[in-house]
């Protein structure tokens, strides 16, 4: 195996991973605090997806069809916990479950009836149209490195915001004892309405930067949201450092046994048979890694209430 290869699967898995980490960071804080299940969490990414294109499609500018997407999702966001997850956060887990479930229906035919059944596209911008040279004989995606970047500014700004600020100290306090931060006069409501806007603003950014590489199409969001849900679990539920160290971990997995096993399963069987197996082990091997988070730390690496 080439070393330039490795690297380039390795920065496609960083890239993926810090994605993973944009939905995964205000969902983690929304279950965190609020013991709340939120399964239209990913209809969310796919609506900010679905903005994103037709903004930058209306407006003919990546970056401003980018930003009114952001609001606009932030506003759905907003509609949602008042309207709908309000009503539910002292229902129990079942019916949270089943009220989100219905969500994420209802917003799949939405976006049907509306954008139709054929998959969009999203252009990258032109200033990322040429790929950059990391290494002799390595070029990789001047956008994908943008996408990077993004999701390392995004954490350190969710850093700061919730490690230096009053705002974070509110948040963190939330997150490690409810009850305690509602008497000592947090108001959690209004907390949780801003984590929501915020949680989709996260969502509509992910949502725009993977519909350049990926499609943006009806259900995008529930297969997303499995993995999102992976994360939280390995890095600790209310963990914003551990929401990052399991999406980078999820990311890297995910993509570099896609790759790589059957490759090696093809070293050492059957071509037929590496070539249905190596898929299916991929596939499962990051909730082999969830598994074994588990079994040694049950409560995530980086869990908020330790």
């Amino acid at each position: 195996m080439e070393l330039t290869l490795l690297i380039e699967l390795a920065l496609n898995g960083l890239q993926f991973g810090l994605m993973l980490f944009l939905l995964a960071a205000g969902l983690t804080l929304v279950f965190g605090i609020m013991d709340f299940i939120n399964l239209a969490h990913g209809s969310l990414y796919m609506l900010g997806a679905y903005f994103a294109a037709s903004f930058i499609m209306a407006t003919d500018s990546f970056w401003l069809g980018l930003a009114l997407a952001v609001a606009a999702t932030m506003v759905a966001g907003v509609i949602l916990e008042v309207l709908v997850f309000r009503r539910l956060y002292q229902r129990n887990h079942m019916s949270q479950v089943l009220a989100t479930f219905a969500l994420i229906l209802i917003f799949n035919e939405g976006a049907r009836m509306v954008w139709g059944e054929q998959p969009l596209r999203l252009n990258a911008p032109e200033i990322f149209s040429e790929p950059v040279q990391i290494l002799p004989g390595l070029s990789y995606s001047s956008f994908r490195l943008f996408i990077i970047a993004t999701g390392l500014a995004v954490a350190a700004v969710l850093y700061v915001l919730v490690s230096k600020t009053r705002l974070g100290m509110r948040v963190r306090a939330g997150a490690s004892n409810r009850e305690m931060a509602t008497a000592m006069g947090v108001n959690i409501k209004t907390i949780f309405t801003l984590l929501f806007a915020f949680g989709a603003a996260l969502c509509a950014i992910a949502g725009a930067l993977l519909g350049t590489i990926l499609s943006v199409q009806v259900g995008m969001g529930e297969s997303i949201l499995i993995l999102a849900f992976v994360v939280i679990v390995v890095g600790g539920i209310g963990s914003i450092r551990g929401a990052l160290i399991g999406s980078i971990l999820v990311g890297c997995v995910d993509t570099l046994s896609r790759t790589l096993l059957p490759s090696l399963l093809h070293a050492i069987m059957p071509a037929a048979v590496a070539s249905s197996l190596g898929p299916a082990l991929a596939s499962i091997l990051i909730y082999l890694l969830m598994a074994g988070v588990l079994f040694f730390k049950p409560e995530g690496l980086f869990p908020a209430r330790s």
